[in-house]
């Protein structure tokens, strides 16, 4: 893993998040994206070299929505970039971890991503994120 991609905050009102956000940092959203597949639309903060990605369900079904019926708004994942996610996939699978999807899916930010199952990492989500060529 090469560093922090970003740090997912779910919330309930991406506009009120982006005003709120924007206050707090100091700087706009550079980038909104909606991501068909994982039921969500988000927003991008950069913040030197990390980004704040926020996250609102466009569904009752998505997962953002089924996080914040069970633990109301807030961090709800870190993501590490890395430089080839199917080696990664096949190291943390040999040291143990529980991968939540083991063949990489697209998401936001032109990214190819892959969960790590929280049970295995301490409560923490985890994602990992390799660019796309």
């Amino acid at each position: 893993m090469r560093k922090i991609e970003h740090l997912g905050i779910a919330v309930r009102d991406l506009e009120k998040a982006n005003d709120l956000f924007k206050k707090l940092l100091g700087t706009s959203s550079y980038k909104e994206e909606l991501v068909e597949g994982e039921g969500v639309k988000t927003s991008f903060f950069m913040i030197g070299e990390t980004k704040i990605e926020l996250l609102e369900a466009t569904s009752e079904g998505s997962p953002i929505a089924k996080f914040i019926s069970k633990r109301s708004e807030g961090i709800h994942h870190i993501a590490f970039d890395v430089e080839d996610i199917n080696a990664e996939i096949d190291r943390l699978k040999s040291e143990g971890f529980e991968i939540l999807n083991e063949v990489p899916k697209v998401g936001a930010d032109n990214k190819l991503i892959v969960f790590l199952h929280p049970r295995s990492t301490n409560g923490v989500l985890v994602e990992l994120c390799q660019e796309r060529g």
